[in-house]
């Protein structure tokens, strides 16, 4: 399978986790493949931002019981954590984190207030499923980045 093009449109209806996922396939084929093997500062930063996205997102249903607005906070705080790592490194693990964030750009466009005089920026408030499905997202970014290195990756994860 060839490298994944960001200039081809996701198809209509295809969901952030489902974006992400492939992105982590990806990422595994082009590990496996001994095109991506990450320096110690890089595995470094792969986990610590696995840890912070850990912290910003938990389970699905701790997740669930948050009302709207700290769901849509914590969604943006993870967008934020997977910047702070596109800043601080180059190369795969750059283009890697870019395009999650790509895949999260959605979030941007939420909101969670009315708002009373119908200005909003074309903002809107996202249903509870598209919630779940960014949530989740971020999970399976989490799941890929948290792993350690070692020779033989696994088909789940990045580097263990």
């Amino acid at each position: 399978m060839t490298d994944l093009d960001p200039t081809d449109p996701q198809p209509p209806g295809t969901g952030m986790s489902t974006q992400v996922s492939k992105l982590a396939a990806e990422a595994l084929r082009q590990a496996q493949d001994g095109l991506w093997e990450l320096s110690a500062k890089d595995t470094q930063l792969a986990r610590e931002t696995a840890d912070r996205l850990a912290e910003v997102i938990g389970p699905a249903a701790v997740q669930e019981q948050l009302v709207g607005i700290e769901r849509l906070e914590h969604l943006r705080e993870a967008l934020a954590v997977i910047a702070i790592g596109v800043a601080r490194t180059h190369g795969r693990l750059a283009w890697f984190l870019a395009r999650a964030t790509t895949a999260l750009t959605p979030v941007l466009g939420w909101r969670s207030l009315t708002a009373e005089d119908g200005r909003y920026f074309g903002t809107r408030v996202p249903d509870p499923a598209e919630l779940a499905d960014a949530e989740n997202a971020v999970r399976c970014l989490h799941t890929v980045l948290s792993h350690n290195p070692a020779p033989a990756p696994s088909p789940t994860h990045l580097w263990s």
